[in-house]
């Protein structure tokens, strides 16, 4: 992977960025992908931030190399303390990260018009920080890529109601429910039937075994049924 192809997660995390967005990249690593997006002529504008020095030290070589500083701006920074207010960002992205601190970051800083998040894990605390925060999911992708499946979660400000299942599964996976998506959940119920055999068989932990059975039974719901919108 390098900038001018990006993997499937990051080429994902690409197709969510609007035309001409001024965005800040958070967490930016090598800076692939704003390069990118300015190589392709998708974006003018974006901000790298990076709180380690050797990630921060990658983004500053790759866009240098890349004759782009005067379109990338790679700073060091907590989160979004990268962004100041001069650079009109209007687009956030946050990517490759686990879903609390996506939203422990989110909490720390100013609010923007539009967010693309991608979370390695707990994609519902990310649903549910957007919703208690006045976002909107407005689309959602999800990709494999080796062993792992990825979700993009792209939402606008604005307010929503989601139900149990929505926050879990995603509303806009719920109503395309692409095959990925079904495999993911397969997979997951698999693996949650070992976990719920070996602790029946333990005869320990009953709240434990109650809790894996409802979420067993969720998914088998939410696979094998029509859901209702809201």
């Amino acid at each position: 992977m390098d900038a001018k192809k990006l993997s499937k997660r990051l080429a994902a995390v690409a197709n969510m960025v609007d035309q001409n967005a001024r965005i800040a990249d958070i967490g930016s690593d090598h800076a692939y992908l704003p390069t990118n997006l300015v190589l392709n002529k998708k974006i003018t504008f974006a901000v790298a931030g990076e709180v380690v020095e050797g990630p921060f030290q990658n983004a500053q070589h790759e866009i240098v190399n890349q004759q782009l500083t005067d379109r990338i701006k790679v700073r060091l920074a907590d989160g979004l303390a990268a962004i100041k207010k001069e650079d009109n960002v209007d687009t956030v992205v946050i990517a490759g990260m686990g879903g609390l601190l996506i939203s422990k970051i989110l909490d720390e800083g100013n609010r923007f018009p539009n967010l693309i998040l991608q979370p390695n894990t707990d994609e519902m605390a990310v649903r549910i920080w957007l919703q208690a925060h006045n976002y909107k999911i407005i689309k959602e992708d999800i990709v494999a890529e080796g062993q792992h499946t990825y979700e993009i979660i792209q939402a606008h400000t604005g307010k929503m109601m989601l139900n149990r299942q929505q926050l879990k599964f995603g509303p806009d996976l719920l109503k395309k429910r692409p095959e990925i998506w079904q495999q993911k959940w397969q997979h997951e119920i698999m693996r949650k039937k070992k976990v719920l055999k070996f602790l029946q068989k333990a005869k320990k932990q009953q709240e434990r075994i109650l809790e894996t059975s409802q979420e067993i039974n969720l998914i088998e719901e939410v696979l094998g049924c029509q859901l209702s919108e809201g």
